[in-house]
């Protein structure tokens, strides 16, 4: 498929909104809407067979629900692992001695460009968090391990990108 033109019909702080007219092998004329996003990090908190869990809303789907921290940068570019730990600290308060990088996955690679870098964050210390405003109601958990296994089989966990990781997280 080749791109015959694009243009952005929508932008803010955190995404740019693309329309592409395309035209196929075949001729046949497309257009394809996509949105382009930072890439962001998500970090599987675990110790002591205890993992922490985040619970925010999500206005997409007028829900709460648990998943792993996780986050973009909305100013620039900052290594994916430096992201990864400004983003736990915020949203949990912990420090990890140690972060494992575990794969970079795609939210939805058919909507959108954003990417994800996968952590594994252990020698964990607690601290302070720094809630953004739009975080306030953000609630903080340690779940055993073999609850969050529940939690993922029981389809309580439904962010799609939390399952991946856990997945990542317990395969390796």
């Amino acid at each position: 498929m080749r791109v015959v033109s694009t243009r952005v019909v929508y932008e803010n702080r955190w995404m740019r909104v693309h329309e592409d007219r395309t035209e196929r092998e075949d001729g046949t004329p497309g257009l394809y809407g996509w949105a382009e996003k930072s890439p962001s990090a998500l970090i599987v908190p675990i110790q002591d067979d205890h993992v922490w869990l985040i619970e925010q809303y999500r206005h997409p789907v007028r829900a709460r629900f648990w998943e792993f921290p996780q986050g973009a940068f909305e100013d620039g570019d900052v290594a994916p692992e430096a992201l990864a730990r400004q983003e736990l600290r915020e949203e949990t308060g912990l420090r990890a001695g140690a972060m494992e990088h575990l794969g970079r996955l795609h939210f939805a690679y058919g909507l959108t460009d954003q990417a994800v870098d996968v952590f594994r964050a252990t020698g964990l210390e607690p601290g302070e968090q720094a809630l953004e405003a739009t975080e306030a109601d953000l609630v903080v958990r340690r779940f055993p391990v073999d609850e969050v296994d529940a939690m993922v089989r029981e389809n309580v966990i439904r962010d799609a990108a939390s399952v991946a990781a856990w997945h990542l997280a317990r395969v390796r």
